[in-house]
């Protein structure tokens, strides 16, 4: 059984290499995805496929974890919840954007696809 950070881990790893498959296997088959680059809720791996396909094609995609703002939290037996910030970056039309994006995941760490819940979204300014 992992740790709930590496499973984290190994999801950051996946995105920074491309790694579609392994990306993908990280997830429960009934996972629920609130992504940051969608306004669509999916749920199960299947419908995730498409959204992180899109996402692998942007050029010069990377994500970092700002570990400072990590709060791990154990919610049950085997169930953990990790929050935190992450910074996104990659290329459109050759320019590089960077930016910020709190996230939220429900790990079932007993399990080898041990995302649940995973919401992801662009830190809104403040008011």
């Amino acid at each position: 059984m992992k740790e709930p950070i590496q499973i984290l881990e190994s999801w950051m790893q996946a995105v920074n290499t491309g790694d579609l498959a392994g990306l993908l296997s990280l997830y429960d088959e009934n996972a629920i995805l609130i992504p940051t680059f969608s306004n669509r809720i999916l749920k199960g791996r299947s419908n995730l496929q498409p959204y992180f396909e899109k996402l692998a094609s942007k050029d010069d995609l990377s994500i970092a974890l700002h570990e400072k703002t990590l709060v791990i939290a154990p919610v049950g037996e085997n169930l953990t919840t990790l929050s935190g910030i992450y910074n996104w970056r990659f290329a459109v039309d050759g320019e590089i954007l960077n930016f910020e994006a709190r996230f939220s995941y429900v790990i079932d760490a007993s399990k080898d696809a041990a995302i649940l819940h995973h919401h992801s979204s662009q830190i809104p300014r403040a008011i």
